[in-house]
């Protein structure tokens, strides 16, 4: 039977290939990253398979952006681990290609990953023969698992996570599902809850690591710069980070001027564009203009990063353009809401902004990041809205509460410190794969 499921499946996904090559082409008028090689998505390499180094080749996979920054917080300790490495870093999206490109060294390789059909993965694999993989937080794929196991590669799922959602999806197709997770080599698992998932499906969960996040270190140039604009701005400035499609809408909707927002029974206050300088960070590149042009529609005033030169510019709202500089943003933030966590989207990675020492709010919706979140909520580390006017209402509240934004950076920091270590314990773990070991010990 599973035999049957697994070459179904792989008939549906090769006839997929020409709506794949459209899909990725259409993509590109918008990010140009995603024409880049695109042989390599169908496992075609037009020159001779690289030069091996002397130590073990490490195939990394981390499909996007936020996969590629918790893969660099693991390189360094797997470097250490296994002196001479040669790093195989593969994405599936030209945001993750585009950051991933800082992480390699010297003789370092990096490549999209292949559609998941048998001839694409075994062609990846005849051509970079590494000796070890690293699947990165979700991304299971059953042709790549099944030809990982017949070509001997041990493959691993770190900083594995699993919420409901994807928890039920991958029981409706249990036996796709359950093949591929089982034929893993080892899963070390964020929290005990994924790993209780993971488990259930098959995965042979060694380890519960903790989340490699909290081992990120925030770019303290960038830090620096934004607290000295954030000395600088005439207003306090709240930042809406990551935020993701319909969420501007929504912030929109509750800034009318005019519009009272009730702070803990006190009288109501207008929060509008007067008394506050807003500053929006969309998730994903492509929506920069469209955030703008939203932002200025409701006819306020926008001025994007990408113009900025020695300062930010006078405006009613910034719009954080660009990429890789979360740091500036939440050093220049005095009160942070998460993006994602607004419309039910399941959030970002709240513990940046923590690490960052800025006050954070969480909406409702946090099931991609479930126990972090309410781990920092419950250590006072965070603080959860119901929606977001009542984000809006306890922003403004901390603005005027010096007291109140402190305890939330000394219980953060304090958090942050109770969590770290999970890169150290992925990398040791890591190397005992590659060499032939049986994965971690749980924590």
């Amino acid at each position: 039977m599973q035999r049957i499921a697994l070459a179904l499946y792989s008939l549906l996904a090769w006839l997929a290939q020409p709506l794949l090559t459209r899909k990725l082409l259409r993509r590109a008028r918008a990010e140009p990253g995603y024409a880049l090689a695109l042989q390599e998505r169908f496992g075609r390499y037009p020159d001779a398979p690289p030069a091996r180094a002397s130590g073990p080749r490490v195939w990394l996979h981390a499909v996007s952006l936020g996969e590629t920054r918790a893969a660099a917080i693991l390189l360094g300790p797997l470097r250490q681990a296994l002196p001479g490495m040669q790093l195989l870093l593969t994405h599936g999206t030209a945001t993750g290609r585009a950051e991933g490109v800082r992480l390699l060294g010297a003789g370092d390789l990096q490549a999209w990953l292949p559609w998941d059909t048998p001839g694409a993965v075994q062609g990846f694999l005849r051509h970079f023969r590494p000796d070890v993989g690293v699947l990165m937080e979700t991304e299971v794929w059953p042709n790549l698992v099944a030809g990982c196991r017949r070509q001997g590669v041990p493959l691993a799922l770190a900083n594995a996570r699993l919420n409901e959602k994807s928890l039920r999806g991958a029981r409706r197709l249990a036996w796709l599902a359950r093949p591929a997770y089982a034929s893993l080599a080892a899963v070390w698992a964020q929290e005990q809850r994924d790993a209780r998932g993971l488990a259930s499906l098959g995965a042979p969960v060694d380890g519960v690591f903790g989340n490699l996040k909290f081992d990120a270190e925030p770019d303290a140039p960038l830090l620096a710069r934004g607290r000295a604009w954030r000395a600088g701005s005439a207003r306090p400035v709240v930042l809406l980070a990551s935020t993701r499609e319909g969420e501007e809408a929504l912030w929109l909707e509750n800034i009318k001027p005019n519009r009272p927002l009730a702070l803990d029974g006190k009288a109501p206050t207008a929060i509008n564009s007067v008394d506050v300088q807003w500053l929006l960070v969309p998730r994903h590149p492509q929506r920069f203009d469209a955030v703008a042009a939203l932002c200025a529609g409701a006819g306020l005033s926008v001025s994007r990063r990408s113009t900025w030169d020695a300062e930010p510019e006078p405006a009613d709202v910034w719009i954080g353009d660009s990429m890789g500089e979360m740091a500036l943003y939440y050093g220049l933030a005095d009160v942070a809401l998460l993006g994602g966590s607004f419309a039910p989207l399941g959030g970002q990675n709240l513990i940046e902004a923590i690490a960052c020492g800025c006050p954070l709010l969480l909406g409702p919706h946090t099931f991609n990041f479930a126990e972090a979140a309410e781990g920092a909520v419950q250590a006072g580390a965070a603080l959860r809205a119901a929606d977001m006017g009542d984000a809006l209402a306890q922003a403004h509240a901390l603005l005027r509460e010096s007291a109140a934004r402190e305890r939330l950076l000394a219980q953060g920091s304090a958090f942050i410190a109770r969590h770290r270590g999970a890169a150290r314990r992925t990398a040791q773990a890591l190397a005992r794969l590659s060499d032939g070991g049986s994965g971690g010990n749980a924590r």
